[in-house]
């Protein structure tokens, strides 16, 4: 398997999971009751708090599972059962991790956004999930770096995507966000059984090896 391939495949992977289709429902929300320039630093500052976060996930995520003694099997499996999880809300327009209620806002407004986007955005345990399951298909620096270069990418597009469509976002009807996240849930359903078959499977691979 060539490196571009790699990378690629890494791309679209968290594409799929963390990518803009996902994040612009997010900020969708936000841009409603925020002015452009607001929304601008909002998305600068939680798109670098969200890097950071994704790149020492990759890097990581070999210590993490030692530490915790957890199985890249077990792995995929909390990790399917998660995005699935997480799709099937989507489908029943539940919002897992959705903001605070009206009266529960914070004085600083980027304070305030930041905290709105800690989990669906910031450090989205899907995104988290993807980084580590990828990572750990490879223990290399060399993958590492490939799995940390494609979340990046992913997080500059989400970035673009939302400072081109920031305007746009501010006068979205909500029964399109609604449909778009009905959408989006289907595909990180397909994702998740993807992700929690593929531990399933090397789980029997590791049983009928030590039957």
């Amino acid at each position: 398997m060539s490196e571009a391939f790699d990378l690629s495949s890494a791309f679209i992977t968290l594409f799929a999971v963390v990518g803009p289709p996902k994040v612009l429902l997010t900020f969708a929300h936000l841009a409603r009751d925020r002015g452009h320039r607001e929304l601008v630093r909002l998305t600068l500052v939680a798109t670098l708090m969200g890097a950071v976060i994704g790149v020492a996930m990759a890097y990581s995520a070999d210590f993490l599972t030692d530490l915790f003694h957890i199985s890249d099997w077990s792995l995929r499996l909390a990790g399917g059962v998660i995005f699935f999880i997480y799709a099937v809300a989507l489908v029943l327009g539940i919002h897992l991790g959705g903001a605070p209620k009206e009266d529960d806002h914070l004085p600083n407004p980027l304070v305030d956004g930041l905290r709105e986007l800690l989990l669906p955005y910031i450090a989205s345990p899907l995104a988290i999930t993807a980084v580590m399951v990828g990572s750990l298909q490879k223990d290399t620096w060399g993958w590492h770096t490939t799995m940390a270069l494609a979340y990046l990418a992913v997080v500059a597009l989400n970035c673009v995507c939302v400072l081109v469509l920031s305007k746009p976002l501010r006068r979205s009807h909500q029964t399109s966000l609604e449909v778009l996240s009905r959408l989006l849930g289907l595909l990180l359903a397909a994702v998740g059984v993807e992700m929690f078959m593929s531990g399933l499977d090397e789980l029997v691979t590791l049983g009928l090896g030590h039957g």
